[in-house]
């Protein structure tokens, strides 16, 4: 351990707030590398394949002419599965080795496969025991949406750079995705102003780091278990449950505009019900945060701004003219 260690550091040998030594309580637990390994293939199974659809999509040009699937097509079906794995992956390693510096007890990530739109349900990691102060709780909190943003820019602008202007057939049906501030000024700068008729024909990597924008804004929501629910707590303590409460609201609000919110607000709520408004308590629970974490959580904010859409996914379909 250094001399000077640094002051936002979590010792576990002392109390930052009793000022008294207790002993640490992390356990060494056996892991279950099998299932991670299990669920992690069967999770670049699935988003390969959806991957490889989304390929297909790409190569049709908004159009009804899909090449038939094959090894080939299954083999570009990795640049989408790659990058959303990134993203996702790096997201839960950024919440894991914050958890390893701080000498917390979490598991590795648990990635979620799934057969759908995007080919998984995410990812998450397992912390086995409460966290003791509001600083440690913030590091671990906003760790991992700051590593998967960190992937998603470049993976977004990269995407976009792949992807191709193309006609809108006249009578076009299919899904319009929301486009977050962040994806709009990327759009933006790579493309231009889209002429009329035309759309941009995303490439599988745009679409990928389209979703882990998505999941970024929905991590930062400031709701319970959530990251933006221990971001919230930390900075704000038990008022935390007021911007819980509101923030509930505004996503019940939200499936007003967007049929898409129903099953994310339905699992909040759930949670909500489960687990309770309040956040679990930290010995420090009345110790204002320092400066630098302040600055770095009015960046998640900034983050969870454009990252956010009020409409993800709706079903549009033109009208033969």
């Amino acid at each position: 351990m250094p001399s000077d260690p640094d002051p936002g550091r979590f010792d576990p040998g002392l109390d930052p707030v009793l000022g008294d030594s207790w002993e640490p309580r992390v356990r060494v637990r056996r892991g279950r590398p099998l299932i991670h390994a299990l669920l992690l293939a069967g999770t670049i199974l699935t988003t390969t394949t959806v991957g490889a659809l989304h390929y297909a999509g790409f190569l049709a040009n908004f159009t009804t002419a899909i090449p038939p699937f094959s090894l080939t097509l299954l083999l570009q079906g990795f640049w989408y599965s790659g990058t959303i794995l990134a993203i996702l992956g790096l997201h839960e390693l950024g919440h894991y080795y914050a958890c390893r510096y701080y000498g917390v007890d979490a598991s590795l990530p648990y990635f979620l496969p799934a057969p759908i739109l995007t080919g998984t349900l995410g990812a998450f990691i397992r912390i086995r025991e409460p966290i003791r102060t509001k600083r440690v709780l913030f590091d671990i909190g906003v760790a991992g949406p700051l590593a998967g943003f960190a992937v998603a820019v470049p993976a977004l602008f990269i995407g976009l750079m792949l992807s191709r202007l193309a006609p809108l057939p006249r009578d076009f049906s299919g899904l319009a995705l929301g486009e977050p501030l962040l994806f709009k000024a990327a759009a933006w700068l790579v493309w231009g102003k889209e002429p009329a008729g035309y759309s941009i024909n995303l490439h599988p990597m745009a679409f990928a780091a389209w979703f882990g924008l998505l999941a970024t804004a929905l991590n930062l929501f400031p709701i319970g278990q959530l990251d933006g629910g221990h971001i919230a707590y930390a900075v704000l303590g038990r008022r935390s449950t007021i911007v819980t409460y509101g923030a509930i609201a505004g996503a019940l609000v939200l499936t007003y505009f967007s049929s898409s919110w129903f099953v994310w607000t339905a699992l909040v709520v759930t949670m909500l019900f489960l687990f309770g408004p309040r956040h679990p308590r930290t010995v420090d629970e009345h110790v204002p945060l320092d400066g630098t974490r302040l600055g770095i959580a009015a960046l998640a904010l900034l983050i969870f701004i454009v990252c956010f859409t009020p409409a993800p996914i709706e079903v549009i379909q033109l009208l033969p003219r």
